[in-house]
Order: structure tokens, then C-alpha cells, then sequence
């Protein structure tokens, strides 16, 4: 072998090398930044894009695809201490030239965050409210999909914003008071009990407790990486403050049953999609909402959790497509009666 050919050989592996190197080096050393460039990746593969809004001086972070059409577009709202891009698993299964907008919940992600913010459930249903008249999305009816504190967040926002919504789905809602006590709710009576309410579990500072949450909100068992559940905290930590004071004042009086005093205001078609083995919201809060909502759609996952969005993705983008399918095909009966 000639010396150029050699060289070339060098050169060649030094290329290869290099971004093999840094991916390991990211992994081991700063696994949050490899999570950042992950959903960063995900979102452009998806052709999602990233754009704000300001109403007067507060800022809103989302992301969207699409162009209103003739169907109706979507809003979701993500759940506590969750951000814009957890729906990213639902988009992947949902068809391209539907107008989907994903966005960051009052104080989270790139949404602006203020001490003097209302972060009761009332007070987020009055910032997403600002936030849709900013984009005009209620230019026309639109779609409202809310998970856990942000299902609670879209119940409270069709009851008093009626005009803006044509349909609604709640995944595994909160602000509902439940006959059945969930493991979470038993692990919060313990620990006031206890007198260490700020061992929150939805709030993890370690990667044990990361586990924890994760083992608490699936009835799938992921298997993670121990450095992959560090970037996961890494990412958290800087926020866990504000989660805190947030999870304190959705449970507080004002807000811990905001969806229940609302629901028999909900006129909109609503679709209620929950996880059987939800450890963290107990299921027979779907009943309570179906007793109270007329035009009401339920559906229980078998072995499934809290966590119904990443759990049962393709199921739920399918439960919903087939809702706005049906609603549609309704709508055109009506019309030609």
C-alpha cells in the first residue's frame, strides 16, 4: 500500500471517527444535550416548526404543521412538567395536511414563566385562551386535546370559551375527585402525613427517582439507560422549583377539581380516552365525565397507564382521527336532512 493510499485510509477514519467520538462523549458526558438534539431531530423529521407569539409583553413558545383547511385544526396541551414535544409520538401517526399546533403551557419550556402568573387551572385556561386569539386559531372552530393537567386545562377552557372549540378529547384528565384512590394519590396522603410534601413524585431530583416517576406514570416497562434517566433529570432540575409551586396550586382548593365544577358546561362533542392501569389518575374518572357530558365518547386502553400518549400513540392519533371522522359524517347528515 502506497503512502497517498495510506493517508487517505487516515483521513477517511479520522471523518468517521470524530462524530462516533462526540456521540459517545455526549452520551456519557452530557446526556441532556443528546435529549435536547433528539427531540430537535424528531420535530424536523416530522416537519414540525418552532415560532412564538407575544400578547403585550408575555411570550408563547409552540410548534405547528399544516394550514387551516376545510377540516378542523388541533390544539394540545401537554400535562404537567411536560413541554410541546411529548405529542411528537401522536404526530408521527397523524396525516400531514391535517393543521396540528402543539404548545409550551403557561411557565414551561419556552413559554414565558412569572411569579406573578395566575397558574391556577382557570388562570391557564385564560393564558391559552390569549395565546389562541394571538395565532387567530378561532378564526374558525377548532379541535381541543388536553393529557392529565392539561386535560383539566381543556375541559376548564371548552366550559367557558364554547365559541372557540367544535370538539374536545381529554387523555386521563385531572381535576376530577375519584371514588377510587390511585397509587399517587395514596403516596401524597403519605408523605403529608409524613411531612415531606416536597418529595413530590412527579417531581424527581436523581435518576433513582426518575425510574420511580417513570415506573408511577407507565404500565409498560421501558427499559432506560442509567445515563439516559441522568439527562432526563439534568434537563428537570433547573425547573423543579417552578414545578413545585405549580404543583401546589393545581392541587390547591381553587383548581384541584376545576374540571368536575365545569363539565356539565361542556356542550362540545368530547372524546374521553384513559389508560385502565392509570396509577396516577384512577379510571373511574372517565365515568364521572360521561354522566355529566351529553355528547360523550369513551374509551379505556387495556394495559395501559397515565402516560396514554406515549404508551399508546398510534391508538390514540387513530381514536382520535376516527372521532373527528365521525363528527364530520354527522355534521354532514345534519346538513343534508
Amino acid at each position: 500500500m502506497d503512502l497517498d493510499m495510506l493517508n487517505m485510509f487516515v483521513i477517511a477514519g479520522g471523518t468517521l471517527a470524530i462524530p462516533i467520538l462526540a456521540f459517545v462523549a455526549s452520551f456519557l458526558l452530557w446526556p441532556s444535550a443528546l435529549i435536547r438534539i433528539y427531540y430537535w431531530y424528531w420535530r424536523r423529521a416530522l416537519g414540525m416548526q418552532v415560532r412564538y407569539a407575544n400578547y403585550d409583553d408575555y411570550q408563547f413558545c409552540y410548534s405547528y404543521r399544516g394550514r387551516p383547511g376545510f377540516r378542523p385544526s388541533i390544539l394540545m396541551l401537554h400535562g404537567f412538567s411536560a413541554h410541546k414535544d411529548m405529542w411528537l409520538s401522536i404526530v408521527k401517526f397523524l396525516p400531514k395536511n391535517l393543521h396540528l399546533v402543539c404548545v409550551d403551557m403557561p411557565g414551561h419550556e419556552g413559554t414565558t414563566r412569572s411569579d406573578l402568573d395566575d397558574y391556577s387551572i382557570s388562570g391557564q385556561a385564560k393564558r391559552i385562551h390569549q395565546f389562541v386569539e394571538c395565532i387567530k386559531l378561532n378564526r374558525k372552530p377548532f379541535h381541543l386535546v388536553g393529557t392529565s393537567m392539561g386535560g383539566n386545562v381543556a375541559g376548564v377552557y371548552a366550559a367557558q370559551y364554547p365559541e372557540d372549540i367544535c370538539s374536545l378529547t381529554l387523555i386521563c384528565p385531572a381535576g376530577l375527585p375519584s371514588t377510587t384512590d390511585s397509587k399517587f394519590i395514596k403516596q401524597l396522603r403519605e408523605l403529608q402525613e409524613s411531612k415531606r410534601i416536597d418529595r413530590i413524585p412527579l417531581i424527581p431530583s436523581t435518576p433513582e427517582e426518575m425510574a420511580d416517576m417513570l415506573k408511577l406514570c407507565s404500565y409498560v416497562r421501558f427499559k432506560v439507560p442509567q445515563q439516559i434517566l441522568q439527562g432526563l433529570v439534568d434537563v428537570r432540575i433547573p425547573h423543579n422549583e417552578f414545578y413545585r409551586k405549580l404543583f401546589l396550586e393545581i392541587v390547591d382548593e381553587k383548581s384541584r377539581h376545576s374540571l368536575h365544577e365545569n363539565m356539565s358546561k361542556i356542550k362540545a362533542p368530547t372524546q374521553v380516552i384513559w389508560g385502565k392501569q392509570d396509577q396516577v389518575l384512577d379510571v373511574s374518572g372517565a365515568s364521572v365525565l360521561a354522566s355529566a357530558i351529553p355528547d360523550c365518547h369513551v374509551y379505556i386502553l387495556e394495559n395501559c397507564g397515565h402516560s396514554v400518549v406515549v404508551e399508546r400513540p398510534r391508538k390514540t392519533a387513530n381514536l382520535i382521527l376516527e372521532f373527528l371522522a365521525l363528527l364530520h359524517s354527522i355534521d354532514n347528515n345534519k346538513k343534508q336532512a
